[in-house]
């Protein structure tokens, strides 16, 4: 039963990353594939209807860390305070950025808040990598299972390193090129005319940025992470996911010579499935690892809840997700297709 939390929660994370992820890669962009002031709203009606919706699932992936692991949530969330706390106010940023662009007819209000929504995507973007590289490389547990990072030290490796070191600043950088292929296709998709082309062409450039960091940060996190290689022996099925992930970037390469943009889009979304499962699969059976002492880290084996609790909180999961996922798939059924400025909206 553990095991399977184990996976659900990995799975909730990762659908996040999928679904934000390219409301944060349009963001990231925003400032260079738009060049008019139609154009910058026409990249913001692609993700208006659905970028706070798309928001639940990291919502939803914590309410399932703090059920399942409840150990691991409350570490994680106190050790990683100042970067939650950055991170809090970047989506509050990005929200109001979205939502008061329109408010105002000025030339100083609307490219303010332009800057504010690209700088808070990518700067997500960059946090949340760079999480995720921190997950990966383990942190400073204590016997009792707590720790605090502060934003950096003096960027080695150690065991008094910070939230940024030469290690998670690399994936921070790979994440924020991967979202922002991501989103450049997710607009390709939506739009037509000189910003779909526009959009094409940064998708090839962060497509080549993508890969290249994309493979410097796995060859990095074997350096800061032994468990890997281990997990890699033992179970050697889980040469899957890397495959996924390779397989992913190959067919957004393809599909974007051939100009289908939404299959190269979902070939962006079976890159970043394969790159998270392998990063969950490398540090298993551990949601925190430990960097000075692998008995330490908390994950499956000691820090789940009562079986009884999470035999029971499977079946209202099961409820709360299958409503989820009828509310996504009218949703996204409802605004399918291309978007313009004919109807009268917000964005």
């Amino acid at each position: 039963m553990e095991d399977l939390w184990f996976c659900l929660v990995a799975a909730m994370f990762a659908l996040y990353v999928v679904f934000d992820g390219f409301d944060l890669g349009a963001g990231i962009i925003h400032l260079w594939v738009a060049r008019t002031e139609e154009e910058r709203r026409l990249v913001l009606r692609t993700i208006g209807p659905v970028w706070d919706g798309n928001e639940v699932w990291l919502v939803a992936g914590g309410g399932t860390l703090y059920f399942a692991f409840p150990a691991v949530y409350a570490s994680a969330f106190s050790g990683f305070y100042l970067p939650l706390m950055i991170v809090l106010w970047l989506l509050i940023l990005r929200g109001i950025a979205i939502e008061f662009r329109n408010h105002l007819e000025s030339p100083i209000w609307n490219p303010l808040w332009d800057v504010v929504f690209s700088v808070s995507s990518l700067l997500l973007a960059l946090f949340f990598a760079a999480a995720l590289g921190n997950v990966v490389r383990g942190v400073s547990l204590s016997a009792e299972g707590t720790f605090f990072s502060p934003l950096w030290t003096d960027f080695r490796p150690g065991p008094e390193t910070g939230v940024l070191d030469w290690f998670t600043i690399p994936v921070g950088l790979a994440g924020v090129a991967a979202l922002a292929l991501h989103g450049a296709l997710w607009i390709a998709t939506k739009t037509e005319g000189q910003l779909q082309q526009r959009a094409r062409r940064l998708a090839r450039g962060a497509l080549g940025l993508a890969g290249i960091l994309a493979a410097v940060a796995t060859l990095l996190s074997f350096a800061v992470q032994d468990r890997i290689l281990i997990n890699l022996a033992a179970r050697p099925w889980g040469y899957l996911f890397p495959t996924i992930a390779v397989s992913g970037l190959g067919g957004v390469w393809w599909f974007l010579a051939k100009a289908e943009d939404a299959k190269a889009f979902l070939a962006s979304s079976a890159f970043l499935i394969g790159m998270l499962a392998s990063a969950a699969f490398g540090i298993y059976p551990h949601l925190l690892p430990s960097l000075s002492d692998a008995t330490l880290g908390l994950g499956v084996d000691n820090a789940a809840a009562s079986p009884y609790g999470l035999r029971v909180g499977l079946v209202w999961w099961t409820i709360g997700m299958a409503m989820v996922a009828a509310y996504f798939v009218f949703t996204y059924r409802h605004f399918a297709g291309k978007v313009s400025l004919k109807d009268q909206g917000g964005y």
